[in-house]
């Protein structure tokens, strides 16, 4: 008799906390992996940004010029510049090395939740509580935006960038995503405020996260429901969501202090990730492994896979 093959191991979720990092910069409002994944950059309440190894727990510089808290930050392609964007309605461009201050871009009229940069790092778009995503060019020297976005009825929570897409979540209930090979505008009706929205790691999908305790998998081209994740809490707080780094997994942050994996296809809970007491406000999830990075109060952690080693021992 022949014996069936063996299963193939599935993913392995990173569940190992590795570190715990105490930011010292307040509240810490985002966390968010650089391009290649090696740092991670930490937006405060204290009004700083923070750029670290979070795997070996060490701070490389404190970037200091907003005038209120840092909501959101980018790297760019290169690792040469970060933007962020905050409480004070400024986006930022920052020069990596020296801590410096490039740019100041103001122009929108409220907080600035999000912001990224195109593939190029030639242009920063910046979303805000003022509904308008804001396209600015790092390169020239004029103050005002090169494109306003302005369909968006409520504030504008998230904005993800694509190599010819833009892809943005706001409060009104839907998700737009800009073609602007095509210079067309697609929009879905999810229903209940977006708090977070992002594109698979294919391509192929959105993953749109709602005040209503659930995530919704839709088609990228015909705006099909694919799947629907529900088990964690999402009422008031604008959390992160996102794909693990093969596309096997969808992972959220909840209100009761866990972070939520479901299996993508199944859209069964796969794991609950206790972080701590309290709200998982922001997580990232590394670009080629399993690694995670969550921040909840004041601290970052970072996980890792059981089978994870960290060279030189455990830290």
């Amino acid at each position: 008799m022949a014996f069936p093959e063996p299963k193939p191991r599935g993913p392995e979720l990173p569940q190992k906390r590795l570190k715990t990092l105490d930011c010292e910069q307040g509240a810490v409002r985002a966390v968010r992996f650089n391009v290649d994944g090696n740092y991670c950059l930490t937006c405060g309440s204290d009004k700083t940004l923070k750029l670290w190894n979070p795997l070996r727990g060490t701070l490389l510089r404190t970037y200091s010029g907003h005038g209120y808290e840092v909501l959101d930050a980018a790297g760019s392609f290169d690792n040469s510049n970060l933007c962020s964007g905050g409480g004070d309605k400024a986006v930022v461009l920052w020069d990596v090395a020296s801590g410096q201050v490039v740019r100041k871009f103001r122009g929108h009229a409220g907080k600035v939740n999000t912001v990224q940069f195109n593939e190029e790092a030639t242009l920063i778009l910046s979303g805000s509580i003022d509904s308008s995503i804001r396209c600015w060019d790092c390169r020239s020297r004029r103050p005002e935006p090169v494109q306003t976005l302005d369909e968006a009825r409520d504030g504008i929570s998230s904005v993800k960038v694509s190599d010819h897409e833009v892809l943005a979540g706001s409060v009104d209930g839907r998700v737009r995503r800009y073609d602007l090979r095509m210079g067309q505008l697609f929009s879905d009706y999810v229903g209940s405020p977006i708090t977070c929205a992002c594109f698979s790691r294919d391509g192929q999908c959105l993953l749109v996260s709602s005040l209503d305790s659930t995530l919704r998998l839709l088609d990228k081209d015909t705006g099909e429901l694919l799947g629907e994740y529900t088990g964690h809490q999402n009422k008031q707080y604008k959390l992160d969501c996102c794909l693990s780094e093969r596309d096997t997994h969808v992972v959220s942050c909840s209100e009761d202090g866990k972070v939520f994996f479901w299996d993508l296809v199944e859209g069964s809970l796969a794991l609950a990730l206790p972080v701590g007491p309290g709200v998982v406000q922001s997580l990232a999830f590394h670009p080629t492994e399993p690694c995670l990075l969550t921040a909840m109060a004041g601290r970052i952690q970072c996980w890792r896979e059981e089978a994870y080693e960290a060279e030189g021992g455990a830290g």
